[in-house]
């Protein structure tokens, strides 16, 4: 929003000029002039590239809904569940990225000869990997941490209903201590992988394994990379 609003002086003055030389101006050009200038902007700050199909479309979807004449209750339900879902995603950004079973059965894999993990999947979403290493693994403790709030009810049910013994925790993964666990699993965003080297450097214990899906860390190669989808998605592998 501030992006838009920092957008807007200089689509006015943009349009005043078109409007001095006689172009044809109307609702259509505003909105396209908008999302242009807000796009660019986001790309200035080197923002993710959604971020700028987000700024550019936004003004045309406002557009959009006027033309509807959408009920305005339904503005503020739409963001109600946008907030439950992503929540914190501005702070962390760590969006709802879904893994899949290939990955999980990847994870899997490497636990082979390990007795009786403890396995935590810090952000997982609708708790697809923990309730299936939790079924394929009877012996192991496996736990999944969600700050979202939907997605943490839906997982949390998903488990309750389901008869699984895993535990879904609603919460920070960086206020778990990772000496807790011997296995930590990660699907989260190139932005937050700075910051879990640091805590996991810093806590977790000697023989316990951290895994990132699809994203890599910058500061310590992984001592293995794994294939996990025929897309060519790797699991990437630290050992401590």
């Amino acid at each position: 929003m501030l992006i838009q609003a920092g957008a807007l002086p200089l689509t006015l003055a943009l349009i005043y000029v078109m409007a001095s030389f006689h172009f044809s101006v109307d609702y259509l050009t505003v909105a396209v002039v908008q999302g242009l200038i807000a796009a660019g902007i986001t790309w200035k700050l080197a923002l993710a590239a959604w971020w700028r199909a987000i700024q550019l479309l936004f003004p045309l979807a406002v557009l959009t809904a006027l033309a509807l004449q959408l009920p305005s209750w339904l503005f503020g339900l739409v963001f109600l569940l946008l907030l439950g879902w992503y929540w914190s995603t501005f702070r962390t950004q760590v969006p709802y990225y879904p893994s899949g079973a290939a990955v999980w059965d990847a994870v899997r894999q490497q636990l082979s000869d390990r007795q009786a993990p403890r396995i935590i999947d810090i952000g997982s979403g609708l708790g697809g990997f923990v309730l299936y290493m939790s079924r394929v693994r009877a012996d192991a403790e496996v736990v999944g941490i969600e700050l979202a709030p939907f997605p943490f009810l839906y997982s949390w049910l998903r488990a309750k209903l389901g008869g699984s013994r895993a535990r879904i925790l609603l919460g920070d993964y960086e206020k778990l201590d990772f000496s807790q666990f011997d296995v930590v699993f990660a699907y989260l965003s190139p932005a937050a992988m700075s910051g879990l080297w640091r805590k996991a450097a810093a806590e977790m214990r000697p023989g316990s394994m951290l895994a990132s899906y699809e994203f890599v860390i910058m500061e310590r190669s992984p001592d293995e990379v794994i294939p996990a989808t025929e897309l060519g998605s790797s699991l990437y592998i630290w050992y401590f």
